[in-house]
């Protein structure tokens, strides 16, 4: 079963909290041009052996998609079949290559090293540069009467699941789908420059079918191997 309200939030990034061991999501405060307020939650740490998440990020971000996301009205744009041209898949799409995801601690001593880290950068920037932000994930709410639990806007009200959506197994096969993953694309508009956020999970296999589900498991089909596995010639096609 797909995500239940796939989708893209544009807005301007005002404040963010990096996670924590007890919560283990960078938060972003968005505000959209009608100054609706709206909380993205990044996952920072997997709940699925091994915790690391994996990340990648082009500052330099380049694809045809991204031509269309500035004609998107300000606010959230559910993708269904009306416009699957700017849905993402990690898989289909094309966006990058996979081989140059890393995996990454959701925090470490030191600079730079972790995903908080990572992560804080680019939305720091975004933040003082009042850059556009693209979220694609699951959105929830509004929940009518109950204040963020972050940032204490009212109603509570974001988006979630800013991550590869498919190639899950176990208690997360519910959310397999393809063309729903998720990501944050941030543009800068004085440099006319795109950066793009990508993250997956270790437990996810990389080959899958038309529903999102996975072929093989992730032990034979990662991100660093699934172009040359035997799982393509079980019906995988990129």
């Amino acid at each position: 079963m797909p995500l239940k309200k796939y989708g893209v939030l544009k807005g301007k990034a005002v404040d963010s909290k990096q996670g924590s061991d007890s919560s283990p999501h960078y938060q972003v405060l968005i505000e959209d041009d009608q100054s609706t307020k709206y909380r993205i939650a990044i996952n920072i740490k997997s709940q699925a052996s091994p915790s690391e998440v994996l990340y990648f990020v082009s500052e330099d971000f380049n694809s045809d998609d991204i031509t269309k996301l500035p004609k998107l009205a300000s606010g959230f744009t559910e993708i269904n079949h009306n416009n699957p041209d700017i849905a993402l898949d990690y898989i289909r799409g094309k966006l990058f290559d996979p081989k140059k995801m890393i995996p990454l601690p959701a925090s470490a001593p030191g600079p730079n090293n972790d995903l908080n880290d990572k992560i804080n950068q680019y939305f720091k920037e975004a933040i003082d540069k009042k850059a556009v932000v693209y979220a694609f994930g699951d959105r929830w709410g509004p929940e009518v009467g109950q204040p963020d639990q972050y940032f204490n806007f009212l109603p509570g009200n974001g988006i979630h699941d800013i991550h590869m959506n498919q190639g899950n197994a176990g208690n997360w096969t519910q959310d397999n789908g393809t063309w729903q993953d998720g990501g944050a694309l941030i543009y800068f508009e004085e440099t006319d420059k795109w950066v793009g956020i990508f993250l997956a999970f270790q437990s996810q296999s990389w080959c899958t079918d038309d529903q999102g589900n996975a072929i093989c498991p992730v032990e034979k089909c990662n991100h660093t191997n699934f172009d040359k596995n035997p799982c393509k010639s079980n019906g995988y096609i990129r």
